[in-house]
């Protein structure tokens, strides 16, 4: 298991254990963890705060060079809004758990240069299966349904 990944999935189980969606993000410069987060829209009654954006704002400012550099690990397929960011801040490599459960505009990503690698890890896809089926309307909140 990658340890990077791993990390996406330790914030995917510490927002569900909040009470929350479990996807988990980190970002990752030079092999090393300059951001971490997981969705926080039910512990915060965000309207934005996919574990992506979590992860993008708890990693702070950081140079156009630094994000030149850098890979996101998200243990689901971005959405729009979180591919967004990835294309505003030049992302290069975006690294996906699983993309069973929710395919974002993974397509749009590879279009524009971004490296989109989908490991579909077991644990991921299990982890939003079993979240998916027990709690159907707070999914369908999150992914604008």
């Amino acid at each position: 298991m990658d340890k990077y990944l791993q990390a996406a999935i330790d914030e995917a189980r510490k927002g569900m254990a909040a009470g929350g969606i479990p996807i988990g993000s980190v970002l990752v410069i030079d092999g090393e963890i300059v951001g971490r987060g997981h969705n926080q829209r039910v512990q915060k009654g965000s309207a934005v705060l996919h574990a992506e954006m979590d992860c993008l704002e708890n990693a702070g400012r950081i140079s156009a060079a630094d994000y030149r550099r850098a890979t996101l690990y998200s243990t689901l397929s971005p959405c729009d809004m979180c591919s967004g960011a990835i294309l505003l801040y030049g992302i290069p490599k975006v690294v996906v758990g699983e993309n069973c459960a929710f395919c974002g505009p993974e397509k749009y990503l590879k279009s524009r240069s971004v490296d989109v690698v989908v490991v579909d890890d077991p644990e991921c896809r299990q982890m939003m299966e079993a979240f998916i089926r027990d709690n159907p309307v707070l999914w369908n909140e999150d992914i604008g349904v």
